[in-house]
């Protein structure tokens, strides 16, 4: 044990003499943290850091408890001592993937594990309510294995809404305001706001959130084009919604039609259904000027975009094409009965309507591609939860969709690493594979950078410095097979079930 314990202090005190030890005070040789805190070394892997870097061959990686501790060439590495070692040859390191539109996380025995087994160790909830907020406090506090969780405020929309309770519903200025400050108190980390909020109360939203600290996010506000909802602060447009209007050469035209045509209570499905049908009518009408005067507008701006590619792919397909996805057996019955529901609103039905809808995702694609060519934000996410987009696996899909969009596999990669956290402000602590970052890790058996669907192929995640090997991960997704079997009310929340039966993007 002596010898033990004095070769683990010598790796120790090679890592502050690496110069590493400033950012690591807290695990200096001698310090009780030191003592405590397990030590692995990840040797001689190819990395891919998450800044968009082309990969590095022959890296080694040290962690020290939930921190990275070092990074550098394999050779320079002395005796591990005690420490952990993964032998990395003929394997990829990558950061901890981010997806940046997620729901449920509540579904504590079903959406934590599959986001962890697949590699996501962080998601972006866009929905905030009590129970999802609890979730995140026990992860946080080790009582809950999951991702990493910055959760949003409740759905802020105006007076006529698609969606039922909780939503919150505003239609001035006053109200929205109190809306921002009420969230805040929760404890949300952003105001996320939705289609049919009005000019004036997102105008009061913008101004809240600034006096607040915080940012917004969410949904087109239809009455709203992109550019004035980007001036006001808009921090992301989720779903790639009206981004075809807005680089059309009808774009004044079709805009105009929106603002004059009033929502209707009674049915407030009919706007939706207009605004989808104008955006398929704008895709014929692409003009270059209009897209390039757009997307440079958003840059400036600081205005990202969130595309949800995986979950616009599934409704723009006919309804049965995901009815036997392997990948059910993860979800509870009753969110498998809300999903066949739900993708109904959205599915094409006759040949004309599929092949319209065809072209209108295909064209989403390119203009994502040029979005970012453009140089706006991109992040990935996919909306899980919503039909037949399965948390964790989801963002493999997403990540394959963006590559498709024209992203290489390596600019794929940095939109849910490396580029999440600088959207999150979370540049100093997470996304990319450096000293002092949060040790959220993926080691894959096949190079994402040759191919992105090798993003797939895990061998092992790692996240808050927990190695979750592959027997770990089989245990947990076991785990969840056998919570989906259960009778649905010991598993799924009737709010969950409402998100799934709407089949909306959300």
């Amino acid at each position: 044990m002596a010898e033990t314990g004095s070769s683990r202090r010598e790796f120790l005190k090679w890592l502050a003499a690496s110069g590493t030890g400033a950012a690591l005070a807290g695990l200096l040789p001698g310090t009780a943290a030191a003592d405590a805190e397990e030590i692995v070394v990840i040797t001689r892997v190819t990395l891919i850091d998450g800044t968009g870097s082309a990969p590095r061959s022959d890296v080694s990686v040290v962690l020290v408890g939930d921190r990275i501790a070092w990074v550098g060439d394999a050779r320079q590495i002395p005796e591990t001592g005690a420490a952990r070692t993964i032998d990395g040859r003929g394997k990829y390191l990558v950061p901890g993937l981010w997806d940046m539109h997620t729901h449920g996380a509540d579904l504590e025995e079903i959406v934590p594990p599959l986001h962890l087994a697949h590699g996501v160790t962080g998601g972006r909830e866009m929905w905030g309510y009590a129970e999802n907020r609890a979730t995140r406090d026990k992860i946080e506090r080790g009582e809950l294995l999951g991702p990493r969780l910055v959760v949003g405020s409740g759905i802020v929309d105006g007076p006529v809404t698609l969606l039922g309770p909780p939503v919150i519903q505003v239609s001035a200025e006053a109200e929205a305001r109190a809306a921002v400050r009420a969230e805040k108190a929760a404890g949300a980390a952003f105001v996320k706001t939705y289609s049919y909020l009005g000019p004036e109360a997102l105008r009061g939203i913008a101004d809240e959130v600034r006096a607040q600290g915080l940012r917004f996010s969410g949904h087109w506000p239809y009455k709203v084009s992109h550019f004035e909802a980007s001036d006001l602060g808009q921090h992301s447009f989720e779903h790639f919604f009206g981004v075809s209007i807005h680089c059309s050469s009808r774009r004044d035209e079709l805009l105009a039609r929106l603002k004059a045509t009033p929502f209707d209570p009674a049915a407030p499905r009919d706007f939706f259904n207009l605004a989808r049908k104008l955006e398929f009518e704008s895709v014929s009408a692409y003009s270059p000027s209009a897209a390039w005067s757009y997307f440079g507008r958003l840059r400036r701006n600081g205005t990202w975009h969130s595309p949800t590619l995986t979950i616009n792919r599934v409704v723009t397909q006919p309804a049965e094409t995901h009815q036997r996805d392997p990948r059910l057996k993860y979800m509870p019955a009753d969110i498998r009965e809300s999903w066949a529901v739900g993708i109904e609103r959205f599915a094409p039905k006759t040949p004309s309507d599929i092949a319209l809808q065809e072209r209108y995702y295909q064209e989403t694609l390119r203009l994502v591609g040029a979005a970012y060519d453009a140089g706006v934000g991109i992040i990935g996410g996919t909306d899980c939860l919503n039909p037949y987009t399965f948390p964790g696996s989801g963002l493999h899909e997403e990540l394959a969709f963006l590559v498709e969009a024209g992203l290489s596999p390596v600019q794929a990669l940095k939109t849910v690493t490396g580029d999440a956290a600088k959207f999150l402000g979370r540049e100093q602590t997470s996304g990319t594979i450096a000293v002092g970052k949060e040790a959220d890790l993926v080691l894959l058996d096949a190079n994402p950078a040759a191919d992105i669907r090798n993003v797939a192929k895990i061998d092992l995640v790692i996240t808050r410095g927990r190695v979750l090997d592959r027997t770990t991960r089989r245990r947990m997704l076991d785990a969840v097979e056998t919570a989906a079997s259960r009778p649905p009310a010991t598993v799924t929340s009737a709010r969950i079930q409402s998100l799934a039966r709407r089949g909306c993007c959300c």
